[in-house]
């Protein structure tokens, strides 16, 4: 069952935004979204929150200053995602830039795992580095910090996922989640931590002198790899992150860039010009995270921090290629979950359940959380899907929907049955976790139990939270690129209006995409729902936003339907 429900919206606020110049729909859009006044929406740097506000900065920045004088080694140990790339190359970029002796190493998804293991601290001992620096992971590797610390390196870690009840006994920290730090951007993603801890090295270095005569670096020329990974890895776009955004966004439209994004961009069919946040998110960080998935992150991370656009096309063209791969190997798994949720009547449903849980021998690694996210949308569970590891062990990857506190309800059930969960980790809306095959049935029972307490019945129905009707002058090419110029994402989202419109024709496109012209007040709109083959009534309740429609050189205004019900 999907319930649409429009947001209020102050209309206090929406007069106040409107009254200081806003354009009255994107007054009223800000005003929904709990914006009171027009300055929360002012994106230039100066807004941005200092780095000795982030726990750590200070720390971390003396001690890789002193490095730099020293000539040390320094080793970075990245995450297999969009967002551990990102960071990774914010630092390999901006430490080079200090002139740093810096390398890099990212474990591999299948045989190493996620973060600093004690095993992946071996592998970065061959490189002989005096100081080993994590990013977007290393809050949870206490073994690995150890190991470290063993073969007499310094450590920093950068992170921004939820701590255990033990942190590593690292030489710094900086992590806005770490117990005693008050910065109050909780949101900020792994490559925000980073390019913090990069910000405050620059202040370090420039107060003992090392740019004096010279160029200093501009680190504002790495906001699009922060962007990129911020909106990646669907982090709640706060007042913070959007300033890091908005800042990326507008380097990339101006044509400033990596060679790397630029080459992405290019690959997925995409305009740097009119670059957005769905840009970002559905279009370049799946083909970055597609070599964290079936390959390995090393190529996506040279594809950001290469300078040269041949090198940078021809490594794009790979991870397009392993973009294709993941899609394909996504569809086959996602038939399989569907297969085993459909019911005598063909119907797929959760039945009495508030959880799912899936297994199947055969499934990858590195697709599991997708697969999970697609289940979860569909019926609006918490979904977790395992995949075979080593040693007799599945490793599982869940996606959470509002009011479940992912994280936090793997901690209530390992408080419970503490032999259960192996190692788990994560944030709200998005966890991994790591059990043994024989003990599958027991975790399902397990989570099951946990989530049903948690949880009420009316959050398992999917809502789908709108910006109302939208007037029939808006159904125009100038009020869809004002829309999709602007910074949503988490916390934040694109505008959903809904209306009751008539459906005039309707016919399916490649068996699996229902494309509609509805009309409502003597108007007509061209429609399409993606994913769904199932017909229309003759009128119908639709949620929606607005899109842009290109064919053969003609741009169109066309409505992407979300969900639609007989009215």
């Amino acid at each position: 069952m999907t319930r649409i429900q429009s947001r209020p919206v102050s209309q206090q606020a929406f007069a106040r935004l409107a009254d200081a110049g806003l354009h009255p729909l994107l007054a009223r859009l800000y005003a929904a979204r709990g914006i009171a006044r027009a300055d929360e929406l002012d994106t230039r740097l100066k807004n941005l929150l200092p780095p000795e506000a982030l726990t750590g900065t200070q720390e971390a920045a003396v001690l890789l200053a002193d490095a730099i004088e020293a000539g040390a080694r320094m080793v970075i140990v990245a995450d297999y995602d969009c967002d551990g790339a990102t960071a990774c190359a914010v630092g390999m970029r901006a430490l080079r830039a200090f002139g740093a002796d810096v390398h890099y190493l990212v474990p591999d998804r299948v045989t190493l795992g996620y973060g600093l293991t004690p095993a992946m601290v071996e592998i970065a001992a061959r490189l002989e580095p005096d100081v080993l620096i994590t990013v977007d992971n290393g809050i949870a590797s206490v073994e690995g910090i150890a190991a470290a610390r063993a073969h007499g390196m310094a450590t920093v870690i950068t992170d921004h996922h939820l701590p255990g009840d033990v942190l590593p006994e690292a030489d710094v920290i900086v992590n806005p989640n770490q117990p005693g730090c008050d910065f109050p951007s909780k949101a900020l993603a792994g490559v925000g931590a980073m390019f913090y801890t990069m910000l405050a090295l620059r202040a370090e270095l420039r107060e003992r002198g090392a740019f004096a005569g010279g160029t200093e670096p501009n680190l504002a020329d790495l906001l699009d790899l922060v962007a990129l990974g911020t909106v990646a890895d669907v982090v709640k776009l706060d007042r913070n992150n959007r300033i890091l955004v908005a800042q990326g966004l507008a380097r990339m439209r101006a044509g400033r860039m990596q060679a790397g994004i630029r080459a992405l961009f290019a690959l997925a069919g995409r305009d740097p010009a009119r670059a957005s946040t769905m840009d970002l998110g559905f279009m370049i960080g799946p083909r970055l995270n597609a070599a964290g998935r079936l390959s390995d992150m090393s190529l996506g991370i040279e594809c950001l921090i290469t300078d040269d656009a041949g090198r940078a096309m021809n490594i794009a063209q790979e991870l397009d290629k392993l973009n294709r791969e993941r899609r394909s190997i996504e569809a086959g798994m996602q038939e399989e979950a569907l297969a085993r949720l459909a019911g005598i009547n063909g119907e797929v449903s959760a039945g009495n359940r508030a959880t799912v849980a899936l297994f199947e021998p055969d499934w990858h690694q590195g697709v599991i959380g997708i697969v999970a996210g697609r289940i979860k949308e569909k019926l609006h569970r918490p979904t977790i899907a395992f995949a075979r590891a080593n040693d007799g062990e599945l490793k599982g990857s869940g996606r959470s929907i509002p009011g479940l506190h992912l994280r936090d309800a793997l901690d209530l059930v390992t408080k419970r049955q503490p032999d259960l969960i192996v190692r788990f980790g994560g944030h709200a809306m998005a966890a991994g976790l790591t059990i043994r095959e024989s003990e599958l049935a027991r975790f399902d029972a397990a989570f099951e139990e946990v989530v049903s307490e948690l949880l009420e019945p009316a959050q398992l129905e999917r809502r789908i939270d709108t910006d109302g009707s939208l007037e029939s002058g808006y159904f125009a090419l100038d009020a869809v690129r004002m829309l999709d110029n602007e910074i949503w994402g988490q916390g934040f989202p694109a505008p959903v209006f809904d209306d009751v419109f008539r459906v005039e024709r309707q016919r399916l496109l490649k068996d699996k995409h229902l494309k509609l012209e509805l009309s409502r007040g003597g108007s007509r709109y061209e429609a399409i729902q993606f994913n769904h083959a199932e017909g229309a009534a003759a009128q119908i309740h639709a949620a929606y936003r607005l899109g842009i429609n290109e064919y053969q050189g003609v741009s169109s205004v066309q409505l992407m339907v979300e969900h639609f019900e007989a009215a």
